[in-house]
């Protein structure tokens, strides 16, 4: 990025031993958006995920352990902040998100806070079944009662947020499984935060294996339904957005004179 300025969304892309696959997306995204930055922040890997990224044209933060890509998007997001971004957009760092669909869900900021590739909403043929399915169908029709507005596909990371959503974001968006995307979602609608949905096509991951199976479908309805019922019991009170000054970012105080 050099001393040249900020471009206003930052692409921020979590990687946890994404190897085999964060390069080619890499330069992907560049192929089709060559005036977006690109920050990867590597989530603790053992492989050479970060040495291929930086190779590939991306920052790189590297995280001494693994937190998680809940942990690893706050790192983005405080990076953003500090270096003056107007906003973030998350993308995979193992291929499924599109590069060509990342400008259209970028537009949805133009009327609303953040912004969600729907990967149920239309287009494309992605497609989740049994409990897994569910849960998402489930988690999505509550969350819109929350939001006012209809949404499909609650759990996608493919989405955008703008200064107002980044700095509720930074206070409050967490770690655990399922809240980086259920979590901070409802939590930011209580904050007073807009949201709406871009229908997006997604393909499979461009390397390595998912890990997917009866037993971890059960799991991951089981977690879905308790982290809605914590989300849903969260309690935020809304607040005029300020933007934060340089030092003064998630509770960290002004920076001494």
């Amino acid at each position: 990025m050099g001393n040249r300025p900020p471009s206003g969304i930052l692409i921020v892309m979590p990687a946890w031993n994404e190897a085999e696959a964060i390069g080619d997306t890499i330069r992907d995204i560049r192929r089709v958006e060559p005036g977006m930055d690109i920050l990867v922040v590597d989530d603790g890997s053992r492989d050479d995920t970060a040495r291929i990224a930086a190779e590939a044209g991306a920052v790189v933060l590297r995280l001494p352990f693994n937190l998680g890509v809940g942990g690893a998007m706050r790192t983005g997001f405080k990076y953003a902040l500090r270096n003056g971004y107007s906003g973030v957009i998350q993308v995979d760092s193992d291929g499924q998100h599109m590069p060509e669909e990342i400008a259209k869900v970028v537009r949805g900021l133009d009327t609303a806070d953040i912004s969600i590739g729907a990967r149920f909403a239309g287009k494309g043929d992605y497609q989740a079944k049994g409990p897994r399915r569910w849960a998402m169908s489930l988690l999505a029709m509550v969350i819109s009662r929350v939001a006012g507005t209809r949404l499909t596909d609650v759990t996608s990371g493919f989405r955008a947020v703008n200064q107002r959503g980044l700095h509720q974001y930074i206070d409050h968006f967490p770690a655990e499984y399922l809240g980086d995307t259920v979590d901070s979602l409802v939590v930011a609608l209580k904050s007073g935060c807009t949201v709406t949905q871009v229908p997006v096509e997604m393909r499979p991951r461009q390397a390595g294996t998912p890990s997917q199976s009866p037993w971890k479908a059960a799991i991951y309805l089981a977690r879905s339904g308790l982290v809605l019922c914590f989300a849903l019991a969260r309690r935020r009170t809304p607040r005029d957005y300020q933007a934060p000054s340089t030092g003064d970012i998630a509770g960290e105080g002004p920076v001494p004179a």
